[in-house]
């Protein structure tokens, strides 16, 4: 990777995003998500990953490394179809669009699932890794403000999917696949706007570990990643100005992390060669907090 600067809290335009769970076109202050300098080394050619909200935030900057590293890549995303298109767009400069399918869908329905998983092997003929990235968050400042609508909704979507897509696509993963799951700070240092979102990324975090036990006689590794604050479009569509002109800045960095440095993670964890010694993992990608675990 080039040598970048990435911006400070003051560059960053507190802007606000009327759509949940935020549309990337949008956004005035654009994530950064692409080392046009870095061509990759095919270090997945051959591969087919699935990536959840692969069409914006982290799942972009993902789906463009895995297809600078020769991966087939499936994109899943929810209904931001520009951000889908921009996404293709970005990853066509490396890789051919005949390696890249897109997927519209509600990740918290179970049907849903079983169509993602017919057609990534119909089209590819295997499933390698699986990037379990989707998430949507809705601050409350008091759990008596969380109804129940938004509890089940916050789950579906970011516990409940993870367990139905895993659940569907392991019977066809074969040794040497890799499952990489999206954590959060938030599951270790807890948030108090998002008592529900914590929650989800808790119970993820205890997914990822005991998935790791299941399936080590089987060796398929199970990682996952936790970011800090990174900036995406989850952030203005959820977050009030105040918090987020200021996002980031009280990390050791002084600032938010941008998508693109965090792919590097999830390609190493993807990449038997490298992590194949690895599972059960979390790595911590959130610019200087120590947690435990």
């Amino acid at each position: 990777m080039s040598e970048k600067k990435f911006p400070m809290p003051d560059e960053i335009k507190a802007e606000q995003l009327e759509d949940r769970p935020g549309r990337e076109y949008k956004m005035e202050t654009q994530p950064i998500y692409d080392d046009k300098d870095y061509k990759g080394y095919d270090r997945l050619k051959g591969k087919t990953a699935i990536i959840t909200g692969g069409d914006s935030g982290i799942g972009r900057a993902v789906s463009i490394a895995y297809a600078k590293e020769g991966a087939n890549v499936v994109i899943v995303y929810k209904e931001e179809n520009q951000d889908s298109k921009d996404t293709v767009k970005a990853m066509s400069k490396y890789t051919d669009t005949s390696k890249i399918l897109q997927i519209a869908g509600d990740i918290g329905d179970p049907e849903f699932s079983k169509e993602i998983v017919k057609k990534t092997l119909e089209k590819f003929g295997s499933i390698d890794i699986l990037v379990n990235n989707a998430a949507e968050q809705h601050p409350q400042d008091i759990i008596t403000d969380i109804d129940n609508e938004q509890l089940e909704r916050t789950f579906k979507t970011n516990f409940f999917g993870v367990f139905y897509l895993v659940r569907e696509a392991v019977p066809h993963m074969k040794e040497n696949a890799s499952i990489i799951n999206t954590s959060s700070v938030t599951a270790y240092d807890g948030n108090p706007q998002l008592l529900d979102y914590s929650s989800t990324k808790g119970a993820m975090t205890s997914f990822t570990r005991s998935l790791a036990i299941q399936l080590a006689e089987k060796r398929i590794r199970v990682n996952q990643v936790a970011p800090g604050p990174i900036w995406t479009p989850l952030i203005p569509s959820t977050f009030g100005k105040d918090n987020v002109e200021n996002f980031g800045a009280d990390t050791l960095m002084g600032r938010a992390g941008q998508p693109l440095e965090l792919a590097e993670a999830y390609v190493f964890l993807a990449w038997h060669n490298a992590s194949s010694y690895i599972t059960g993992q979390t790595i911590h990608i959130n610019g200087g907090k120590i947690v435990n675990g």
